[in-house]
């Protein structure tokens, strides 16, 4: 690490980052003897570049985006670690009030769930290319991330190619709902609290949870370089402690209140505490109409071992990337994703029991086998297909 036990680390205005933010603020960072620096970040982009170039030491940072860059897709290949995960699931598909109306007429008045919601959504897509109307748009926070895999999942179960069938454009968190509000999009995936921004702004109507699309996505990471981790690991499992132990005290009941207050200030998330409270304890407001549900994973910060990387995971968040043409097969490469998640650096800090691990989950879809990624990836009708070699 560059600066010893000084840090500078980058985070977007996520309730995801809670576990970082509240390590700093409450002071487990400093108990670790560490002083760090929080730095908000407009775009998943920004902060992926200066975490590479050094500019920051560790990083708030989307899974796959780590992964990715590891392996050297989209960007120059820069070997990330990610000791400690900082958030599993958060995310929500969010429409407009005029989409959602329409697949619901679509739909003959039920959204059941998402395969029903999928179904609806390809006549949807259908009926208006026959009309000759725009494809449809959604935002999505990254190509390598989460949102952009919940999105395609969900809409390729509903027979629709999502590099064919409509649009996906990549906007930042913050963003979303201003897009909304233009007319820029249909609707979008994104953590929270932006699908609640955009409710209580009508103008949108939250669909599914993302734990609806997956059961267990392995959402937002710490990510560090590589080689800093490997030139002095020791601030690395000071700071891996003052995040377990935050999260921790985000996710106590009697804690809700002081932590939505430490994310509603302007210089972290910036939202409105009460709306911030409401994504933590899993519990959002759908519509205009106040109608509501409730998911106990909607976001899990700390529970069911949470913080503790699976390389298990990596490997399913590779085999998305290579459905989606955005890799190539190698086992090398496989080894490459998994080797991201350092569970090794994490036992080490913390030293905990290692919980059973839980399955990503998919509502549709084959079984996943990281050691079978052909046959895996063979399954699905929509999407690119490998071979063993």
């Amino acid at each position: 690490m560059t600066g010893g036990s000084k840090l500078r680390i980058g985070f977007m205005p996520l309730v995801d980052a809670a576990a970082l933010i509240v390590a700093v603020d409450k002071g487990f960072a400093e108990a670790e003897g560490l002083e760090v620096e929080l730095v908000r970040e407009a775009s998943w982009s920004n902060i992926r570049d200066k975490l590479a170039i050094g500019h920051f030491d560790a990083a708030h940072l989307l899974t796959p985006m780590a992964i990715a860059s590891t392996l050297g897709l989209g960007h120059v290949k820069i070997p990330f670690v990610a000791p400690v995960n900082l958030a599993t699931n958060g995310n929500a598909i969010t429409l407009s009030p005029a989409l959602f109306e329409a697949l619901r007429e679509t739909a003959g008045g039920r959204l059941d769930g998402p395969a029903s919601s999928a179904r609806a959504l390809g006549a949807l897509v259908r009926r208006r290319e026959a009309e000759g109307l725009e494809p449809l748009t959604f935002g999505m926070t990254f190509p390598f991330s989460t949102h952009n895999y919940q999105l395609r999942y969900w809409m390729a179960e509903g027979g629709i190619n999502p590099d064919c069938d409509l649009r996906l454009v990549v906007l930042p968190p913050p963003f979303m709902v201003e897009s909304l509000r233009a007319g820029h999009v249909d609707g979008f995936c994104v953590g929270a609290p932006w699908n609640s921004v955009a409710v209580d702004a009508d103008l949108g109507v939250i669909l599914h949870f993302g734990c609806e699309i997956f059961a267990r996505a392995p959402e937002k990471v710490l990510a560090l370089r590589r080689s800093s981790v490997e030139d002095d690991p020791q601030p690395v499992l000071a700071l891996v402690r003052a995040v377990v132990a935050a999260a921790s005290f985000v996710e106590a009941a009697e804690a809700r209140e002081e932590v939505a207050s430490i994310l509603a200030r302007e210089d972290r998330v910036g939202v409105d505490a009460a709306l911030i409270a409401r994504s933590l304890e899993g519990r959002l407001i759908l519509n205009a109409a106040g109608d509501q549900r409730q998911a106990e994973d909607y976001l899990v910060i700390r529970r069911q071992g949470a913080c503790r990387p699976r390389a298990e995971h990596a490997a399913w968040l590779y085999a998305q990337m290579l459905r989606w043409d955005q890799a190539r097969y190698s086992l090398d490469a496989l080894s490459a994703a998994q080797g991201v998640m350092r569970a090794d650096l994490y036992d080490s800090a913390i030293g905990e029991e290692p919980a059973p691990s839980a399955p990503i989950g998919a509502f549709a879809g084959p079984r996943f086998e990281a050691d079978s990624l052909p046959s895996y990836l063979g399954a699905f009708p929509i999407g690119q297909k490998i071979s063993e070699r």
